[in-house]
This record gives C-alpha cells, sequence and structure tokens, in this order.
C-alpha cells in the first residue's frame, strides 16, 4: 500500500504512529484492479522469467548434500531476503516510466541466485539482465532500497547486475568468432 505516498506494508503500518491523520491508496506503478487491489501480473511474470530457483546442479541424494562454506553463503544472503511485497516497484521510478522494465526484486532475486555456489544457471539469467529491460534500465536513484521493509537492497544488486553485464559484453567482444 502506499501509506501517504510512501510504500509501506500495510500489516506494519499503525494508525498510532500517524497523529495527523493518514492517506491510503494503492500500490504505486501497478495498474489499479480495484480499490486497493493492483494487477501484479507483471511483476509475477518478471519474477518467474528470471528462474528463481537453483539450475543444473547434477549432484545427487547419493553424493550427500550441498554443502557451503560460510564465505559462500555469504555472497547472497543478503539478497535472499526479499518477501515479494512489491514496494521496490512502487518507489522505482524507472518502473513508472516504463513498465516492462522486469524491476528491482526480479534483478535481486537473479543476483541472489547467480552468486549460489550450487547454482549453474547464470547464463540463463544474465540474458534477461542483458537485456533492454533489464539492469541498463535503472537509473540508480536507491530508493527501492530505502522501502525495503527486509533491508534486501535491490539498489546494490541492480548495480552489482550491471558489473556482471559488463563483464559478458566485454568477454563478449574480445572473444574470438
Amino acid at each position: 500500500m502506499m501509506v501517504n505516498n510512501v510504500p509501506k506494508l500495510a500489516c506494519k503500518t499503525f494508525l498510532r504512529d500517524y497523529t495527523d491523520g493518514m492517506k491510503v491508496e494503492a500500490l504505486a506503478n501497478f495498474p489499479i484492479e480495484r480499490d486497493l487491489v493492483v494487477d501484479m501480473t507483471h511483476f509475477i511474470e518478471s519474477l518467474e522469467a528470471i528462474k528463481p530457483y537453483i539450475i543444473g546442479n547434477s549432484r545427487t541424494a547419493d553424493q550427500g548434500t550441498n554443502i557451503q562454506t560460510p564465505a559462500q553463503m555469504a555472497k547472497y544472503h543478503q539478497f535472499s531476503g526479499c518477501i515479494n511485497c512489491g514496494l521496490c516497484y512502487a518507489a522505482c521510478p524507472q518502473f513508472g516510466l516504463n513498465p516492462e522494465f522486469i524491476g528491482p526484486a526480479a534483478i535481486t532475486l537473479a543476483h541472489r541466485y547467480n552468486e549460489d555456489s550450487r547454482d549453474h544457471g547464470k547464463k540463463e539469467r544474465m540474458a534477461q539482465l542483458n537485456s533492454q529491460n533489464g539492469v541498463w534500465s535503472c537509473t540508480f536513484v536507491g530508493y527501492c532500497s530505502e522501502v525495503c521493509p527486509k533491508h534486501v537492497d535491490p539498489a546494490a544488486a541492480i548495480q552489482q547486475g550491471k558489473v556482471e553485464s559488463s563483464k559478458d559484453f566485454l568477454i563478449a567482444t574480445l572473444k574470438p568468432r
């Protein structure tokens, strides 16, 4: 919901904190279906498109569990706390201007799995991140990180995604054909 023009979780917002009144509106940047209900179809499709799961790990149950070191887990742990609330999309001026932008949460989730040592799907996800509506659509306002109730820092994930995208471009340019 938008509470006094700020994206917030309604379940964590209390009237007692707004002594001067409260204005509650539907989440910004999403098509309104009715009253406070918004259509989050594009949001869900963007999340699904980046394949938010471990890809290509050929390890079988006979081989035991996938053990990670604390350092390996630390690379993505911050980005794994996303609760898919959509507040970052409501805060994102680029998503407001370009509804085809895959958005902060999807990019953050892609980054989370790209950094996971057990995953082998980075190439597939980078195609999405490198697309016209991927990481380069972000102008780094950073408001997505400010409104995140779980302190995931989507802006940092997007900037790290830009670094990875630049590496991909450079390698593709220098690689002999």
